[in-house]
């Protein structure tokens, strides 16, 4: 069988389907899989800040598309770029791959958040570590960014800033770790649902490809994204919703770090909660729901 795989163009994309492509010709040499590069809005529109584009899955509906008419046969994403609902059609595999969940600061001179000068200036393109930064180190200038990984790297000598915030799971698929000044914890900075996870996309016909995926999977990493985008879906959020929660299994037992806010950041909640690793869904939609009574009732 011959297997086509859609992704975006990014060098990160790429290097995350040539990690799923490399581990699927290692189990089934009998196939053979290629890579189908697609373009998509988030990439062809770089002129609009993210939080401003409010479409959701702008990194992803080309290439569901493509599944949609049957012209690749399975496509890869990073799993944080994934909308709260799929269409009715597709389905994702278990979850194969996850980097480190966490962000980083990248930082020109400082050592850390807390030796940054007074109004230092920090980039991101995200609502959610805008806001969290903005709650550790209120005197930082937050200053929006766009583009890949390697143009983000270029701006932070380019355009006079003193730091950047990227998720350190990007970095180190792209061999570009020795970048990380400091990487955030949990209690700092939730991270995005689903940061580091690939997402496995396919048509809800496709059992095949399914049964194929699934069979290479870790059941702890499938569990612990699965809780997070339950957070999500209870909240209805995209990727532009100042929103994270990063589950963490143990043996009998899941913790959740959870954050929510409103769109202007003046009311940002979080959550850390822990119970029953087989509870670990239900805990995460209940963390959703306390913090959006939070924001609503702007306790």
């Amino acid at each position: 069988m011959h297997i086509r795989m859609g992704t975006r163009g990014s060098a990160l994309a790429l290097a995350q389907c040539k990690e799923v492509k490399a581990l699927l010709e290692k189990a089934y040499p009998q196939h053979s899989f290629e890579i189908c590069v697609i373009t998509t809005k988030g990439d062809r529109i770089q002129h609009v800040a993210l939080d401003q584009m409010k479409d959701k899955g702008i990194f992803v509906k080309e290439i569901e598309q493509q599944l949609l008419e049957h012209t690749i046969d399975l496509a890869v994403h990073s799993m944080k770029d994934m909308p709260s609902v799929l269409d009715g059609r597709l389905c994702f595999t278990e979850t194969l791959l996850r980097e480190d969940a966490r962000d980083v600061l990248v930082l020109r001179n400082a050592t850390s958040l807390e030796s940054l000068p007074l109004h230092a200036r920090i980039a991101t393109g995200s609502k959610r570590r805008r806001f969290q930064l903005l709650r550790q180190r209120e005197d930082l200038e937050i200053v929006g960014i766009r583009g890949n990984i390697e143009t983000r790297l270029k701006k932070l000598e380019n355009q006079q800033l003193d730091g950047i915030v990227l998720a350190a799971a990007g970095l180190k698929r792209l061999q570009l770790a020795q970048y990380i000044t400091q990487t955030l914890p949990e209690h700092i900075m939730v991270p995005a649902v689903a940061q580091g996870a690939i997402a496995i996309e396919v048509h809800k016909k496709r059992n095949d490809l399914v049964e194929l995926v699934n069979a290479l999977c870790t059941k702890r990493v499938d569990e612990e994204v699965c809780a997070e985008r339950a957070f999500l879906q209870e909240l209805n959020g995209g990727c532009h919703t100042p929103l994270g929660a990063r589950c963490i299994l143990h043996e009998a037992d899941a913790e959740l770090f959870a954050v929510y806010g409103s769109e202007d950041g003046a009311r940002l909640f979080d959550l850390h909660v822990s119970g029953p690793r087989a509870q670990a869904q239900a805990m995460a939609i209940e963390a959703a729901q306390r913090l959006r009574k939070k924001v609503e009732e702007g306790l």
